[in-house]
């Protein structure tokens, strides 16, 4: 016998020849229905096949050395923008104190309408009038390193951070000769019932720290950050830290060109979603009063399809970094007394009106990987068993139906 005679003998496809083979009309509805069936399975296993899920993974967080970026837009019902001041601190021992650059602060009418941008400035009238030679008074205090002429006092603004810099208070500017040239105590009580919209960017050290909005021009004094509240507190107008946070985010502005990954289970993307203060209003008519936010920030990779980590420096080529946060506040009474709200809570007196934000970064990192729901072998696979379980199945209900057929028909002749 030869080659092909020991091979025909292991075929488990036996044949029937055509003379043998029996077509009914059922067999032909069965099968129409069988190939509807598999079309069917193999579309639906191809969406499964392309489908692509988020699968989030905890890992210890290995970047260092990096800066982090803060997002904020706060405004402020009750309170001018001259008197806020934007501190940062953390454990490092940095300070960046009364923060202007990367940050645009807006007057707002007592109706909460922008006020014209030319309107923003108080000291609006520079002093380039001023002889050459004029060298402005400091009134006892050290030239700040800010002013435009070493060793002067040129304006208000520069009497004013020559006190702070010594810890001295700051009243209205009366009988300060640059003060009532500009007409600092005028402008200034033209905005009192004024708010404040405070917009822009922060960069602030990966460490533990807060950076906070609070009344008048900080300096240290005994190792402690403070703030002159004179003006803030001696005036009779209705100041209070009621606010409004529109926006908090930690962590680089994401382009508007990243994909939107459809997650029916998540909802929106996790790095488009809500952030926690988003919206948040708190409102108080009392003005030695504080709030706190005590956050806890999570570095956040999200990594498309295709895209892989890279384990030197923790950060994958192509994915995008963001944070994610959560938080829990607190507010208090700064004169002290029993908790209104909780009749066994005492308060203590003391501490700095304001708006106060205290975060703390996370040793961990969250990874939100893209991957396919299936692997092209198991698509594969998939796609075998539609069609073997299907036509097996078919096979049977054909068999099942033409025996009885063929019984019942036996059944009448006889």
């Amino acid at each position: 016998m030869g080659r092909g005679s020991r091979l025909t003998r292991l075929d488990a496809f036996t044949k029937t020849v055509e003379d043998a083979r029996v077509r009914t009309t059922t067999g032909g509805i069965v099968t129409i229905t069988s190939v509807l069936v598999i079309l069917f399975l193999i579309i639906n296993e191809w969406r499964d096949y392309s489908r692509i899920i988020i699968r989030p993974e905890l890992v210890v967080d290995k970047t260092r050395g990096q800066r982090m970026e803060i997002h904020l837009n706060i405004t402020f019902h009750q309170i001018p923008c001259e008197l806020l001041t934007l501190d940062v601190m953390d454990v490092s021992g940095e300070l960046q104190v009364g923060i202007s650059h990367g940050v645009t602060k807006t007057r707002l009418s007592p109706k909460g309408v922008p006020i014209d941008v030319n309107a923003l400035n108080i000291h609006g009238e520079e002093a380039f009038h001023l002889a050459p030679d004029y060298c402005g008074n400091c009134y006892g205090a050290p030239a700040p390193t800010t002013s435009k002429k070493q060793g002067c006092c040129q304006t208000c603004e520069d009497v004013r951070e020559a006190y702070a810099n010594i810890g001295w208070a700051f009243e209205r500017g009366e009988g300060v000769e640059q003060c009532e040239r500009e007409h600092y105590a005028e402008h200034l009580d033209s905005m009192r019932d004024e708010g404040c919209n405070i917009a822009g960017d922060l960069k602030v050290n990966k460490v533990i720290g807060n950076f906070h909005i609070a009344p008048g021009k900080s300096f240290s004094s005994a190792q402690m950050h403070v703030h002159d509240l004179n003006q803030y507190l001696n005036t009779n107008s209705p100041h209070t830290f009621s606010h409004t946070i529109h926006r908090l985010s930690f962590g680089p502005q994401l382009p508007d060109h990243v994909p939107m990954p459809k997650v029916p289970a998540l909802g929106a993307p996790y790095y488009q979603a809500r952030n926690p203060l988003d919206g948040t209003s708190h409102h108080t008519t009392q003005k030695n009063f504080n709030y706190m936010y005590f956050i806890k920030v999570v570095s956040t990779s999200y990594l498309p399809l295709g895209v892989e980590d890279d384990d030197h420096d923790g950060i994958a080529k192509g994915a995008v970094e963001t944070h994610q946060y959560s938080v829990t506040s607190h507010s208090r009474n700064l004169l002290g007394g029993a908790d209104p709200e909780h009749a066994h809570t005492l308060h203590a007196r003391g501490g700095i009106p304001g708006v106060f934000f205290s975060y703390d970064i996370s040793p961990m990192k969250v990874i939100n990987r893209e991957t396919r729901s299936k692997s092209f072998i198991g698509f594969l696979t998939g796609i075998c068993a539609i069609i073997g379980g299907t036509l097996t199945v078919a096979t049977a209900i054909d068999r099942g139906v033409y025996e009885g057929a063929l019984r019942v028909k036996k059944m009448h002749q006889t």
